[in-house]
């Protein structure tokens, strides 16, 4: 997915696509190399004939951004893909459908063509593992349970609030209580002054 420049999708497009490379994973990784001699310009049936030139070193020509969006033949890249299905290493898409996602198309890149895997109805119903698009988000017996849910949430705040214990809780104000505050030291210099005043009361009397 190297000429995927920004792509953004949905959730359910992604499932899908990581449904392909999930179970085409060993698949894609060989028709990703193949897509790469293509778009580099190499022949897999071309003979390399040495001559007093060949220890010299060839620059490839540098692939422009042009031609890395522009991608490769649908035609030729499918016949190295037949070629490919056609051993039976691993697993890989049903070689009708793959035909039929590449006659639609002129040119394609490597992540066109995973996205056309991804969309193709019939190739995911020959997996089997997820549903149709429209039906991937869509599960009633869930959406049951949920709107259950939903409707006990305001029973469950009501028998809440009307429990005994809920008289029981804090509350969120907290009560101030009426006494004026001093310093600690200004406490204890006004019993002073008012233990000396006691004492010269009672010399007075005597």
């Amino acid at each position: 997915m190297d000429d995927a420049m920004d792509c953004l999708m949905s959730f359910s497009d992604f499932l899908l696509a990581f449904q392909i490379q999930f179970y085409y994973s060993e698949f894609l990784e060989s028709v990703a190399a193949i897509y790469q001699d293509l778009l580099s310009g190499k022949n897999p049936n071309t003979v390399i004939v040495p001559t007093s030139s060949s220890g010299q070193h060839r620059q490839r020509p540098v692939l422009g951004e042009a031609s890395m969006l522009e991608g490769v033949e649908a035609s030729l890249f499918y016949q190295r893909l037949e070629s490919l299905c056609d051993r039976h290493k691993y697993s890989c898409p049903p070689p009708a459908l793959v035909k039929e996602v590449l006659s639609n198309v002129q040119r394609l890149t490597f992540y066109g063509f995973l996205v056309a895997l991804s969309k193709h109805r019939g190739i995911s119903q020959a997996l089997g593992a997820l549903p149709d698009k429209g039906d991937l988000m869509h599960d009633p017996a869930m959406d049951e349970e949920l709107d259950r849910l939903l409707a006990q949430i305001p029973d469950l705040v009501n028998s809440v609030s009307a429990s005994p214990e809920a008289s029981c809780l804090p509350s969120r104000t907290p009560h101030r209580a009426g006494f004026s505050w001093r310093p600690l030291h200004h406490a204890r210099k006004v019993d002073a002054e008012s233990d000396g005043s006691t004492e010269e009361t009672d010399e007075s009397e005597i």
